[in-house]
């Protein structure tokens, strides 16, 4: 098995995990932007003290990082942090499930921001998949507790869904610019080159959000610092589950990567269910099934159609 693949579905499982943390400070202690900051602030350190301690015992170097490799980690670290506002906005407003899968049209849009930004070919029923994953946003778009239809404008214009197709584009920005970063740096360590791209990134959206957080919400800051126990494991989780990313996306394309990664979605609905108890309505299911059913087209078709230059390392 290529490695990129258990990588994968290691990352998207830290990842909801960490999602369910922050929804937890979401709707009890923090803001949008304080939930946000916690994953960088706790985070950073913790990938630096990994390339110290890694760096030397795998005896490699840090590399160089060139302008190509800036312009790729400030853009898209910027994406990522954008996005995951959005999504911890979403889950003010929709429940778990859906607010991850809403999120999950990234999928679709990283495949095509790949092949304008990186040169990553895209397969034919990936257009197909692209239709298909539409409708289901279109179904996940309408509020639960409406007996009658919103009309088509309402369904896609209305703020969760609006939320959710940002953060797709956002988390689509963030995947490619991710791969180019790390695919700009020299050697052949993958773990280093990702840990590295993944130092920059974090260190980057700490220092900004943070300066946000003190300029326009005055006392968020310490309630971040108050809440480290829970902001802690968001911090852990984060790390663990963006170092699984950025390797991956070292090893292979990033919409071959965010394909396999929606079997987040399998892990969403575990915690959605059995933990946090909550139910989704038969629309929903039915949305959320038209976009598993979309990448799932879409992981075939890279695997089918795959040129040789994209295949695993």
């Amino acid at each position: 098995m290529p490695l990129w693949i258990p990588v994968t579905i290691f990352a998207a499982f830290m990842q909801n995990l960490r999602f369910l943390l922050q929804r937890h400070l979401k709707v009890t202690t923090l803001s949008t932007g304080g939930a946000t900051w916690a994953r960088f602030l706790y985070s950073t350190p913790l990938v630096v003290l990994i390339i110290a301690v890694y760096a030397p015992l795998s005896g490699h170097v840090v590399p160089d990082m060139n302008s190509r490799f800036w312009v790729f980690v400030i853009s898209g670290g910027m994406a990522q942090m954008l996005a995951t506002m959005c999504v911890v906005a979403l889950f003010a407003r929709r429940n778990f499930a859906v607010g991850v899968t809403l999120k999950k049209t990234e999928v679709i849009l990283t495949a095509l921001i790949g092949m304008v930004v990186l040169d990553e070919a895209v397969s034919p029923p990936v257009i197909a998949a692209i239709a298909l994953g539409f409708a289901g946003v279109l179904l996940l778009s309408d509020p639960p507790g409406r007996d009658v239809a919103l009309p088509w404008r309402m369904r896609v214009f209305n703020a969760a869904s609006g939320y959710g197709l940002a953060s797709g584009i956002l988390f689509g920005v963030s995947a490619v610019g991710y791969r180019g970063a790390a695919l700009s740096l020299a050697g052949d360590d993958v773990f280093l080159r990702a840990a590295c791209t993944l130092a920059v990134a974090t260190a980057a959206q700490t220092l900004t959000l943070g300066v946000w957080l003190a300029w326009r919400e005055r006392g968020e800051i310490a309630r971040v610092l108050a809440s480290w126990r829970v902001s802690g494991l968001v911090g852990l989780t984060s790390m663990l589950g963006s170092l699984g990313w950025f390797t991956a996306f070292t090893l292979q394309s990033a919409a071959y990567v965010k394909a396999l990664g929606q079997i987040e979605l399998v892990f969403t609905f575990l915690f959605s269910v059995y933990w946090l108890r909550e139910r989704s309505s038969t629309k929903e299911v039915g949305g959320i099934v038209l976009i598993v059913a979309s990448v799932g087209m879409i992981f075939a078709g890279s695997v089918l159609w795959s040129p040789s230059r994209f295949s695993s390392h």
